[in-house]
């Protein structure tokens, strides 16, 4: 699978997100990483469907929208029509996966399906099938500027041989902590997906970066 670099808007300079989303396009991201939290499934409160959507105008980027909500399904369609192309939620949170992950797809979009550090590789075996790509948290969800837990490798190598072992395509996407080193192992473990923050925003050369974060191993 091709590698591919989702920007957290996160860490970007919030009050000149327009800015910082051209400068993502031309640094040569491919995904948007827009990670909603509702102040109740993590303590932090980031924003709502009406920024993305004042957004989607603006970029073809692929928009790769993470909901850190306690009820993600009531906010579903809402983000469809903010112009999400990828909706993940957590298999932690107040709902049922699989009928979740039906409904993101009903819209004629992907499906994402988040697991926290704490949570086993196991956990997302029986939902594999229906999710377009998993995304493992390499921080404790929430906030921004973690650093990388190595001990998710293992979680990461277990869902790709999963994968494998079922017959399917499915991405693996990795978020936090991300950097050159970082990324590499990310990569060897299985992740082909990989949101990154701090390093591409806080780089005065994103196109620099990126291209760290994608040289082959």
């Amino acid at each position: 699978m091709d590698l591919k670099i989702s920007a957290s808007v996160l860490n970007s300079d919030m009050s000149q997100l327009g800015n910082e989303v051209r400068r993502v396009e031309l640094a040569g991201v491919h995904m948007l990483h827009l990670d909603v939290m509702d102040g109740v499934f993590v303590k932090s409160i980031t924003f709502g469907d009406y920024i993305q959507s004042s957004l989607r105008p603006h970029t073809n980027l692929i928009f790769d929208t993470h909901l850190m909500v306690n009820e993600p399904t009531r906010l579903i369609p809402l983000f469809v029509k903010a112009g999400s192309d990828i909706i993940t939620i957590h298999i932690e949170s107040e709902c049922l996966p699989l009928d979740t992950l039906r409904l993101i797809r009903s819209f004629g979009i992907k499906a994402g399906l988040c697991i926290k550090p704490n949570t086993p590789a196991q956990a997302v075996f029986p939902f594999l099938k229906e999710a377009d790509m998993i995304l493992i948290m390499t921080v404790e969800p929430g906030m921004g500027g973690q650093e990388f837990m190595t001990d998710m490798l293992p979680k990461i190598r277990a869902i790709r041989q999963e994968i494998v072992r079922q017959g399917l395509n499915t991405d693996i996407e990795v978020d936090g902590g991300i950097n050159q080193k970082t990324a590499q192992l990310a990569q060897q473990a299985g992740a082909n997906i990989l949101v990154a923050g701090s390093y591409l925003f806080n780089e005065g050369d994103m196109g620099k970066a990126v291209r760290q974060l994608t040289v082959d191993n």
